[in-house]
């Protein structure tokens, strides 16, 4: 059986490829998806419907984990998450906690300043 994190480990490598459908396997049906400044996603097709957007509009990303700290089965991730989005390309730090049950992530919570965020792509 995978550990959670390998899980963690495989699923921020994978990001990388912004492929939603090679994504969606590494969640349980019941994930919720919570980017902190953003309302959370709840089941497997609202947080599929957030990584399709994310994925559509990045020409390229990166996780990049710099810590990771594990307790049972939640994984916590200090990373630097890059993305290129209209030709800017911009990393931003964050905190990630996934919880891991049974080889699939069924929570997972970014936190990032969404200020940064703005600035960095205009949306200001």
């Amino acid at each position: 059986m995978t550990t959670p994190e390998q899980v963690v480990r495989d699923f921020c490598a994978a990001a990388g490829e912004r492929d939603a459908a090679l994504l969606r396997p590494f969640f349980s049906d019941d994930v919720v998806y919570h980017n902190i400044p953003m309302d959370p996603a709840v089941g497997i097709e609202a947080t599929m419907a957030v990584i399709d957007m994310f994925v559509g509009i990045c020409e390229g990303l990166e996780f990049e984990i710099h810590h990771l700290a594990i307790e049972g089965d939640v994984v916590l991730t200090e990373r630097t998450d890059t993305f290129t989005i209209g030709g800017k390309t911009a990393p931003l730090p964050v905190m990630g906690v996934f919880h891991v049950q049974d080889g699939k992530i069924t929570a997972w919570r970014d936190y990032f300043d969404m200020g940064q965020v703005t600035a960095i792509f205009g949306m200001a």
